[in-house]
């Protein structure tokens, strides 16, 4: 896994199930993230290869609810994203996902009340000696890769600290998101900041935060030095940004994704979340279109909304086929 000259979709709840994963992959990021997974829920979980879909499915003990799905397809670019707050849970976690992935990340950035509440997420910042013991614990015991993703401390020089701590775990590379926890989306990221962490480090630094155009890739490497950029909210709105060429027009977009949603046989809640994010940028979640994305039941009815029903058809049989 070689973390220098990537351009990488950030880990997003609910978005970054394997369509999006594939779709961002095919206009050209280089690395895709999956959401972010709490180590309690892995843990109950069983390995699965799926023949009909040629996936690779982590379900829920004794069910067919799919808590992380893959393919060998993206093996070589799909990090696994985790939640956690205790090093050997993870460590329990991780070795259910990690013959799939390409490599583990730790979530310390997540600023949300469940993530925080738990230990996990942004809370894992104030404890520095628990960081180290998880992603300690993770790299003595993992072939593959194993990273984290941070948020900037209330001062530059705690996160540098911190990122110097981190990188003497042994960690492949450290993705900083340039904000603060107290901050919100709407505030421009710190870039300067960012920059601060990639000048005192050697291992490869991923800066995340304000990528809205290809363009933006450059400008933020310049900004920071990091080796790598990550892009999620630019990603969301248009997938088709990690693209040279340009971006493609959004209703495009659209389809793209409600194909690879068809393909990959994705959770309908996934799908429907995602695409309202998509709606909710670029106009409302009050027009026709986003009312009838609300009101889909199935897969089969997003495919109708966006004019795939052959495609869909296409699919159902293929898969009829292969289980007859």
């Amino acid at each position: 896994m070689e973390y220098r000259n990537k351009l990488m979709l950030a880990p997003m709840v609910r978005v970054g199930t394997l369509p999006f994963r594939m779709l961002a992959a095919k206009y050209g990021a280089d690395i895709t993230y999956g959401e972010e997974i709490i180590d309690h829920k892995i843990i109950k979980c069983e390995r699965r290869v799926n023949d009909v879909l040629g996936t690779t499915d982590i379900l829920e003990k004794g069910t067919d609810n799919v808590v992380f799905r893959t393919c060998p397809e993206e093996r070589n670019r799909v990090v696994f994203q985790m939640g956690t707050s205790d090093a050997m849970r993870a460590l329990k976690a991780a070795e259910i996902v990690c013959k799939d992935v390409a490599a583990v990340d730790i979530n310390m950035g997540c600023p949300k009340a469940f993530s925080i509440s738990g230990g996990m997420g942004a809370a894992l910042l104030s404890k520095p000696d628990l960081i180290h013991d998880i992603l300690t614990t993770l790299r003595r015991n993992l072939d593959v890769p194993v990273t984290c993703k941070i948020r900037l401390l209330k001062s530059p020089q705690d996160t540098v600290e911190l990122a110097r701590r981190i990188e003497r775990t042994g960690v492949s590379a450290l993705a900083v998101h340039g904000r603060k926890v107290p901050d919100r989306p709407r505030d421009p990221a710190k870039w300067n900041e960012i920059a601060d962490v990639a000048a005192a480090l050697s291992i490869p630094v991923i800066a995340n935060g304000d990528v809205f155009e290809y363009e933006d890739f450059q400008r933020i490497r310049d900004a920071t030095g990091a080796s790598s950029v990550m892009v999620a909210r630019g990603a969301i709105w248009n997938a088709s940004i990690f693209s040279s060429e340009g971006k493609v027009p959004w209703e495009d977009v659209k389809r793209e994704y409600v194909r690879e949603s068809i393909l990959w046989d994705n959770d309908i809640k996934s799908t429907k979340h995602t695409l309202k994010e998509m709606i909710a940028h670029y106009s409302s979640l009050g027009i026709p279109e986003a009312l009838a994305v609300i009101k889909s039941d199935t897969l089969a009815d997003l495919a109708k909304l966006y004019g795939e029903e052959e495609y869909y058809e296409y699919v159902s049989e293929s898969r009829r086929k292969q289980m007859t």
